[in-house]
């Protein structure tokens, strides 16, 4: 008996047109580019935005916890704040190491000092904002934190702490209880602090920023601020607000 092979064909290799491997011509390229290019201009001011946001709310954190080593240092030394004039003229540069605005130093590498030991880290003392900013790394701003060589920089100023002056002026808080910090200041009536009635509208530590308005601003360095358009202060009481200013809007 004979056996019948039977042999399987193999399929055709498909054919493919010349159509089928057609490339992108240049103007269906250059329409591509040009709607990635859209989208990159509408993404990029959102993601802008959105970083700029982090930085004030990991700024306002800081803040916060400075506020919190200021109460626990009160609560430490009899109600008093601390008195470190010293510290304003022995730290690297001196007081006031700049002849143009402020006309005071409220730098504050020596509040990084006084309030190591009460939970405030160096680290807490410069915003993720203020260390890549122009505002944020000029004379006036910087201070270092300790008398080390490359110690950790300051970024924050205290307005309420910005002369060694002997007697104390009204304006400052050197050794002064917050009660007499308070009535002093209102006695002062400076124009410059704004209304004072309370712990609630007393500023201890804020962002360093340089008003278009004020005389004397460095050019270079008129109408910036670490937050474009604003900056975060702390208050005596403890909480911490973005406070927006048009004379920042750098």
């Amino acid at each position: 008996m004979t056996t019948r092979r039977t042999t399987t064909a193999l399929p055709k290799p498909t054919s493919f047109s010349k159509a089928e491997y057609k490339a992108f011509t240049l103007i269906e390229l250059l329409v591509v580019i040009a709607i990635i290019a859209i989208l990159a201009a509408m993404l990029l001011p959102a993601l802008s935005r959105a970083k700029q946001k982090s930085h004030r709310s990991a700024c306002l954190s800081n803040l916060r916890q400075i506020g919190l080593s200021f109460s626990i240092y009160l609560d430490d030394s009899q109600n008093r704040f601390m008195d470190d004039r010293d510290l304003k003229n022995s730290l690297p540069g001196g007081y006031k190491p700049w002849s143009t605005w402020p006309t005071s130093d409220p730098r504050g590498g020596w509040a990084a000092m006084a309030l190591q030991n009460y939970g405030a880290s160096a680290t807490l003392w410069a915003c993720p904002a203020a260390i890549v900013s122009l505002a944020g790394n000029a004379l006036q701003s910087t201070q270092a934190v300790s008398l080390v060589t490359n110690a950790a920089v300051s970024r924050y100023w205290l307005w309420r702490f910005d002369r060694p002056d002997d007697p104390v002026a009204k304006t400052d808080f050197w050794g002064k209880t917050p009660e007499q910090s308070i009535a002093e200041l209102i006695q002062a009536n400076d124009p410059t602090v704004g209304p004072v009635s309370g712990p609630a509208d007393t500023e201890l530590t804020v962002d360093v920023y340089f008003p278009r308005t004020a005389l004397n601003v460095p050019p270079e360095l008129a109408g910036r601020a670490v937050h474009q358009g604003g900056r975060n202060r702390l208050f005596l009481d403890g909480h911490v607000v973005y406070f927006k200013d048009a004379r920042t809007p750098l």
